[in-house]
């Protein structure tokens, strides 16, 4: 199981550690361990006496230990940087197993998507004049995308008092400050998009975009929870692992060829 990781406690304990616990009872006869891949977040941990392995020394355990078949999956949100890095590091340590594959992050089909949407929709009831921002971390690679075509399915699921916006990608604040104008909302809750609320829930969320809906007249505030403390989006986690067991997960070239042969 791999993980951007978090320094804060409570959140850690609250996410990683539960799916990391759902993951073991769900495959029983699996070996269950633990990576983080945020170089900070490992560096301010071991300060505090608290050591995780980076994917390679996770890997490179199990070698040592003699395990010849690995399933490797994070808690990536979208399809990005941390997701395409990751399987970097898979595939250079492919040699050292008979065999080693990569499941998918939350995002990656329509219908994760479109799961997702409606979990949030049941999550969070529609109420008079009062709208939820959902704040992803947003990445420079055209996965980036997804958060827009999130923001979409949620209004065509219903859904006009969904915004979604990130703290490093698009849509921006900006594009949310104008959207709410143009809906005449009153209220924000803002909810972090990410698995864990940590670091940028805290400091970007919290304080800095509630700071600044506060300013342009919104009665705004934030949720303190990660998409990682609802059962059903970790339940997505586990089944995208029961998918990649059963059926080995197509690079882009598998998939093209899979599909012309079925024409």
């Amino acid at each position: 199981m791999v993980h951007f990781g978090s320094t804060f406690d409570d959140t850690r304990a609250a996410t990683i550690d539960v799916i990391n616990r759902e993951a073991a009872k769900a495959f029983p006869d699996m070996e269950v361990r633990e990576a983080f891949t945020s170089r900070i977040v490992m560096k301010r941990l071991r300060e505090r006496g608290i050591r995780k392995d980076s994917p390679r020394q996770a890997l490179l355990r199990l070698a040592a230990d003699g395990y010849e078949e690995v399933f490797v999956q994070s808690t990536n949100i979208i399809d990005g940087i941390e997701a395409a890095v990751l399987r970097e590091e898979v595939e250079y340590m492919a040699p050292f197993f008979k065999e080693i594959r990569v499941g998918r992050p939350l995002l990656y089909s329509l219908d994760d998507c479109l799961q997702v949407c409606r979990i949030l929709s049941d999550a969070y009831p529609a109420s008079k004049n009062h709208s939820y921002v959902f704040v992803g971390h947003g990445t420079h690679t055209p996965a980036n995308a997804i958060y827009s075509q999130i923001d979409y399915m949620m209004k065509a699921e219903g859904r006009a008092d969904f915004q979604v916006c990130t703290v490093e990608g698009y849509p921006t604040l900006e594009n949310v400050i104008k959207a709410l104008r143009q809906n005449k909302e009153k209220s924000v809750t803002l909810v972090p998009f990410m698995f864990v609320a940590g670091d940028h829930a805290h400091n970007d969320i919290a304080t800095d975009m509630c700071g600044r809906l506060q300013q342009e007249g919104f009665k705004a505030d934030a949720i303190m929870a990660g998409l990682g403390q609802m059962p059903s989006i970790r339940q997505l986690f586990i089944d995208h692992i029961r998918q990649g067991l059963v059926e080995k997960p197509l690079s882009p070239a598998e998939l093209k060829r899979k599909f012309l042969s079925e024409q």
